[in-house]
């Protein structure tokens, strides 16, 4: 299991920084003005998201984020491989707010490497997210359950599309 986790991170952190971006080049990117850290903690279902190398044959894949005593984030993002019965994958990692708004975290699965995870868009009842990162490189879009209604998603690649992200490139993951 801990080969595996480590492959998991090591991918990432060896393909990540040469994805593509998927975000033409525009007005700088915009995160949501304020984010309740104590509401977004929990369990989050990906429903669709940019592919890359880090997360290839990912099925069923969710993000869990606890507070720890220390005041850090615990990420636990765990996905099937390729098929809803596949064996468990996961990656652990850790994540703290890096403004006042709590709407732009950096995210670190492997020291020394650290990630942006901004927060584009969140519902009203924190319901669902949307997460990218300032040079388009990356995109989520999480739902507090495994589907969401399709009106929702619509509206949300719209307003990504309107953002300048090519939508296209969002691939629906598998949820049971």
């Amino acid at each position: 299991m801990m080969i595996k986790t480590f492959l998991f991170v090591s991918l990432f952190l060896l393909f990540g920084c040469t994805e593509k971006s998927i975000r033409t080049a525009g007005e700088p990117l915009q995160t949501v003005p304020q984010v309740d850290l104590n509401r977004y903690l929990g369990k989050w279902y990906e429903i669709a998201s940019r592919a890359n190398r880090f997360q290839k044959g990912c099925v069923a894949t969710t993000a869990t984020y606890s507070l720890e005593v220390s005041g850090e984030i615990k990420v636990l993002n765990e996905c099937r491989d390729k098929t809803l019965d596949g064996p468990m994958r996961n990656a652990e990692g850790k994540a703290w707010p890096i403004d006042t708004t709590n709407s732009k975290i950096k995210v670190q699965f492997f020291w020394p490497f650290k990630g942006n995870y901004w927060i584009l868009e969140l519902g009203d009842k924190y319901e669902y997210s949307v997460i990218g990162e300032p040079h388009g490189k990356y995109l989520w879009i999480l739902s507090r359950t495994p589907r969401m209604d399709p009106k929702v998603y619509q509206g949300i690649v719209q307003r990504l599309k309107a953002k300048g992200y090519f939508t296209d490139a969002l691939l629906m993951t598998l949820q049971p």
